[in-house]
């Protein structure tokens, strides 16, 4: 997990609930936004697509690429996690059995990142693609940025 960069500013404001930016186009990053929603039935988490005003301002802010959408972050505070350490990060905070999938956090980062990197190369051949980004449906829009 990486340090988000404060400009000096230690009351920098902070949101309280974890954020996942996303690939709002991916079919296969939405899904797993809908499995992510259905598994936190206190909506701790917030979302937003890496391709929305929200998702832009917070990759511009914690210094990310602003136009490679392969990526899902995750924020937590002033710390944001990538690619398959995000992925795990979030199954952590989850319901269910879903936090023993943290465990493979005990595989090496450059071998879950090459499988990660696999699969977000493919995802539009493999998944399809929208050609608009994800909108939630009424009852959770609330947590979308």
């Amino acid at each position: 997990m990486q340090e988000i960069p404060t400009n000096g500013y230690q009351n920098e404001e902070v949101t309280p609930n974890p954020i996942v930016l996303f690939d709002g186009v991916c079919n296969f990053c939405s899904s797993v936004v809908r499995f992510a929603i259905l598994r936190d039935p206190d909506g701790i988490f917030r979302f937003a697509s890496l391709q929305s005003d929200a998702g832009q301002l917070f990759l511009k802010k914690f210094g990310l690429s602003t136009d490679d959408f392969d990526s899902f972050v995750l924020i937590e505070g002033h710390r944001f996690s990538l690619r398959s350490t995000a992925v795990l990060r979030l199954c952590k905070m989850l319901n269910g059995f879903w936090p023993i999938v943290y465990l493979m956090i005990i595989v090496p980062a450059p071998i879950r990142d090459f499988i990660y990197d696999l699969v977000a190369q493919n995802r539009y051949r493999w998944f399809g693609k929208k050609e608009e980004c994800f909108i939630p449906s009424a009852d959770v829009r609330n947590r979308f940025l």
